[in-house]
C-alpha cells in the first residue's frame, strides 16, 4: 500500500468514526427511590463522549455522598442497558450525622475554640458536612504557629452507631519555622526601620505568611512606597526567606496659591499668595523636611521650615524641629523654635512630646500695655491619627486628627506669666457613593493667661481657615472654625464643591466676640501637573451684611514630583 493509499485510509478511518460514533448516557438509582432522589438532588452529568468519563463522573457522585455522611455509599453495579445507555446502582446505606474525634496530648485543644464542636475530655464531635471545612481551619491555625508543612490525618476509623462515627487525630508535624532573612526587591533602599517599626516584620519570628500580609498591607499608609506584588517565602532546608516586593512612589509635595481680592479702602486689587514645599524620603530613611512661605495682603510674612525623623537609629523614638517666623509689617516679630520626641504607636496613631519657645520683637520706637517684647517657653505633648486613602488622587487622606498643647510661661518687662494652650486640627471626609461625598473640618485654638499680648494671639481666616475673609487677618485668643462642603465628583479628575463655613472667636483686649460665615463653591481639576483648584467665596460677619465686592478668589495648585 502507498503512502496517499495510506493517508486516504486513515482520513476515511476518522471520518467514519465522527460519523458513526454516539454520546453515552447514565442513570444512576439507589437501593429505594428515597435515596434515588436524595443522589437527584446533588445533581450529576449524563452525557459523555466515552466510558472513561463516564466512570470520572461515577466516582465524583461517590465522594460527595461521602462528605455529606453517606459513608458507606458503594457503586454496586454498572451495567449497559444498550449501546448508548448505563445504569449504576449504588449503595448508601444510613446517614451519619456527626463525627467524635479523639485527640492526644500533643494536640492544642485551644484551636478548637475556631470552628463549631461539642467538647468532651479528649475529644470533640462536629458535623460529618463540616468535617473538611474544620480540618482545614485546624491545619491552617498550626501552620501560622510556625508548621507551615504540617497535616492532619483521621486514622482508626470506625462507627460507634448509626448515626455516629469515631476517628483519632493524627499531626503530622514539621520543623517549625522561622523567618531567617528579609529581603526587599524593586526598592533596595527601603528604610530598614520601617521593616522592622512600621511593618513590624523581624528576623527571627516564628514563620506565619496569614500575618506577613496583613503587615505588608501596611504599606498602603505610607506615601512613598507601595507593593508590586504578594510576599514570597523561599524555604530550603535551614532556612526561611521572605522577598518583599516594593516601588517606591512619588511623594515630593509642592502646593502653592495665588490670591486676590478688593481693598476696602482703596478700591484696588490687592494679591497674596503660599508656597509650602514638603520633600519626602529624598534620603530613603522616611524623613520629611516642609518648608513655608505666606505673604499676606495686610503685609504679614511667615515662614516656616521644620523636619520629622522618624525611627531614629532603628529605634521606635523620631525626632521633629523646626522654625516658625511671623512678621506683622513694621509692627512685631515673632521667632518659634521647637523641638519634639515623636512615638509611633502604628500606622495611624502618633503621639508626642516636646518643648518650644517663643521670642517676640516690638518693631515700634516705645512699648505698650499690649505690645512689648516677650519671650515664652512651653512644655508640649501631642497625639496625631490618620487615616489614608491614597488610592483617591482627589482626597488621599479620609480622616486627620492632630491635637496638642502646651503649658509654660511668658516673661517680658512686666514679669513671668503662667499660660496654657491648646490646638486641634481635624477633618474628616464622609463618602455617600463613588461621586457624591462631604467634608468637614474644624480648626481651633485657647490661649489662658490673666493678660494677653497682641503679638502673641491667634491669626487666622483665608483659604485655609475661614474662606471668604483676608489671610490671617482675624485676631483672638479663643477661635474655632468650622468648614463644610459638599463635592460632586464629575469625573476621577475632576469635583465641584459648595463652600460653608462658620466661625466664633474671642478677643479679650478689644472685648470683641464675633460670629462669622463664609459662603461660596470651588472646583477641583487633577492635571498632568498637579491638583488645580478654584476658590470663590465671600464672607460676613453679624455686625456686616453680605456685600458681593469683599468676595475673595483664590488659585492654587498641588503637584507631586
Amino acid at each position: 500500500m502507498s503512502n496517499i493509499q495510506r493517508c486516504i485510509f486513515l482520513f476515511l478511518l476518522i471520518l467514519s468514526h465522527q460519523i458513526f460514533s454516539q454520546s453515552l448516557n447514565l442513570n444512576v438509582q439507589a437501593e429505594n427511590e428515597l435515596k434515588t432522589k436524595t443522589i437527584d438532588s446533588f445533581g450529576y452529568a449524563k452525557s459523555f463522549d466515552n466510558y472513561v468519563g463516564l466512570e470520572n463522573e461515577l466516582n465524583k457522585l461517590k465522594d460527595k455522598l461521602t462528605r455529606v455522611g453517606y459513608i458507606d455509599t458503594t457503586i454496586d453495579s454498572i451495567i449497559r442497558k444498550n449501546d448508548t445507555l448505563f445504569d449504576a446502582y449504588f449503595f448508601l446505606g444510613e446517614k451519619i450525622e456527626q463525627i467524635k474525634i479523639k485527640y492526644g496530648n500533643d494536640f492544642n485543644s485551644e484551636l478548637l475554640n475556631f470552628i463549631n464542636h461539642n467538647s468532651g475530655e479528649d475529644y470533640f464531635e462536629i458535623s460529618i458536612t463540616q468535617l473538611e471545612k474544620s480540618l482545614n481551619t485546624l491545619n491552617s491555625k498550626i501552620a501560622e504557629q510556625g508548621d507551615p508543612f504540617s497535616t492532619l490525618q483521621l486514622i482508626n476509623i470506625s462507627k460507634e452507631h448509626s448515626d455516629l462515627i469515631s476517628a483519632e487525630l493524627k499531626i503530622v508535624t514539621n520543623q517549625k519555622r522561622q523567618t531567617d532573612n528579609i529581603i526587599v526587591k524593586g526598592y533596595e533602599k527601603f528604610p530598614q526601620s520601617y521593616i522592622k517599626r512600621f511593618l513590624k516584620l523581624k528576623k527571627g519570628e516564628t514563620f506565619n505568611l496569614n500575618e506577613i500580609k496583613e503587615k505588608v498591607e501596611l504599606l498602603e499608609d505610607l506615601r512613598f512606597a507601595k507593593t508590586m506584588r504578594e510576599p514570597e517565602v523561599l524555604f530550603t532546608q535551614d532556612s526561611t526567606t521572605l522577598y518583599l516586593y516594593i516601588e517606591k512612589a512619588r511623594t515630593n509635595n509642592f502646593d502653592g496659591f495665588l490670591g486676590f481680592g478688593t481693598n476696602e479702602n482703596t478700591n484696588k486689587i490687592e494679591f497674596d499668595g503660599y508656597l509650602d514645599l514638603r520633600l519626602v524620603n529624598n534620603l530613603n530613611y522616611g524623613e520629611t523636611i516642609n518648608l513655608f512661605y505666606k505673604s499676606d495682603e495686610i503685609d504679614q510674612q511667615t515662614f516656616r521650615i521644620d523636619t520629622d525623623l522618624p525611627y531614629m537609629f532603628g529605634s521606635p523614638i523620631g525626632i521633629q524641629a523646626g522654625l516658625n517666623i511671623f512678621r506683622k509689617d513694621t509692627t512685631f516679630s515673632n521667632a518659634k523654635q521647637y523641638a519634639k520626641i515623636n512615638y509611633q504607636i502604628n500606622s495611624q496613631h502618633r503621639v508626642a512630646a516636646g518643648i518650644s519657645s517663643t521670642k517676640s520683637t516690638n518693631l515700634l520706637d516705645n512699648d505698650t500695655s499690649i505690645l512689648n517684647d516677650y519671650t515664652t517657653n512651653y512644655y508640649t505633648l501631642g497625639y496625631t491619627f490618620t487615616k489614608p486613602q491614597f488610592y483617591d488622587a482627589l482626597f488621599p487622606i479620609n480622616f486627620w486628627l492632630d491635637f496638642s498643647t502646651g503649658f509654660g510661661d511668658r516673661e517680658n518687662n512686666i514679669g513671668n506669666q503662667s499660660q496654657t494652650v491648646f490646638n486641634v486640627d481635624t477633618y474628616k471626609i464622609f463618602n455617600l457613593n463613588p461621586k457624591n461625598s462631604i467634608y468637614t473640618r474644624f480648626n481651633g485654638a485657647i490661649l489662658t493667661s490673666d493678660d494677653y499680648l497682641d503679638n502673641e494671639l491667634f491669626r487666622f481666616g483665608g483659604i485655609n481657615s475661614i474662606r471668604g475673609f483676608e489671610e490671617n487677618s482675624l485676631v483672638a485668643n479663643l477661635y474655632g472654625v468650622v468648614n463644610t462642603e459638599y463635592r460632586y465628583r464629575l469625573s476621577n479628575g475632576i469635583y465641584i464643591h459648595s463652600v460653608l463655613d462658620a466661625a466664633y472667636f474671642e478677643n479679650q483686649i478689644t472685648d470683641t466676640k464675633e460670629k462669622l460665615f463664609g459662603f461660596g463653591f470651588g472646583l477641583g481639576l487633577l492635571t498632568n501637573a498637579g491638583l488645580f483648584r478654584l476658590n470663590y467665596s465671600s464672607g460676613k460677619s453679624e455686625n456686616r451684611q453680605f456685600r458681593l465686592s469683599d468676595s475673595k478668589v483664590h488659585v492654587s495648585l498641588t503637584a507631586t514630583f
